[in-house]
């Protein structure tokens, strides 16, 4: 085999050290603050439509939309939520998750979402589904756990009634609360990374990048 064929063989087999994936995040994949009062809106809308219709699935979307905006869970972290994960008592207030890995972390919530949590747990109860510790917080009509791909359907029908751009996904529920808990932190990045499980602080950092609004000022005083 010439000298040349083989080195290129040889090189096929070498992984490149530098030939890193860089994951980059933009504005287009978290919700803007006007964006975030639209969804709630709609996803408000549909939990008194549920409640007045006695219909289950529009309360529980509603609860969805919250969850992620003010725990910032993965979808399969929401879809694997149990009820013995929520710890809201008088003087508690955070969420159990396992994510990635099987590691487990407690993400804080604030007072509000905690009320909203306790008025969903009584929305169940009267709808005649289980809340004992086994049972699934976003479960489906039959009462069993409920599937990553039916969040992602769910969410992308409350997109369309809210007429908002249809390039989200459930996902950018995660993005939006990262972005702003970052910034309502006053970029606390240590808490931050605590609250979203990442396994790197540089992971956490890389929400920043989006998050300079000084930069952007700057940017607007350009060559003034």
């Amino acid at each position: 085999m010439p000298i040349i064929a083989k080195f290129t063989k040889l090189m096929k087999g070498v992984k490149k050290k530098n030939n890193i994936n860089v994951w980059v995040i933009d504005e287009r994949k978290f919700l803007t603050d006007n964006e975030i009062v639209i969804l709630r809106e709609i996803s408000k809308q549909l939990r008194i439509h549920g409640l007045n219709k006695k219909r289950f699935s529009p309360i529980r979307n509603w609860f969805m939309i919250e969850l992620g905006l003010n725990a910032g869970l993965r979808v399969e972290e929401m879809s694997s939520l149990k009820h013995s994960n929520l710890i809201i008592d008088d003087t508690r207030s955070s969420i159990v998750v396992i994510g990635k890995g099987n590691k487990k972390r407690a993400v804080w919530i604030n007072s509000e979402f905690k009320k909203k949590c306790q008025k969903f747990i009584n929305v169940k109860k009267e709808f005649g589904y289980a809340t004992d510790n086994e049972a699934f917080l976003l479960n489906n009509l039959k009462g069993d756990k409920i599937s990553k791909r039916a969040l992602q359907k769910f969410f992308k029908k409350i997109l369309i009634s809210a007429s908002l751009p249809h390039h989200y996904s459930i996902h950018c529920l995660r993005h939006t609360y990262a972005t702003f808990l970052l910034k309502a932190s006053r970029y606390n990045y240590r808490f931050v990374q605590q609250q979203l499980g990442h396994s790197s602080i540089k992971t956490t950092q890389i929400y920043a990048n989006i998050l300079e609004s000084e930069g952007k000022e700057a940017l607007e005083r350009l060559y003034m």
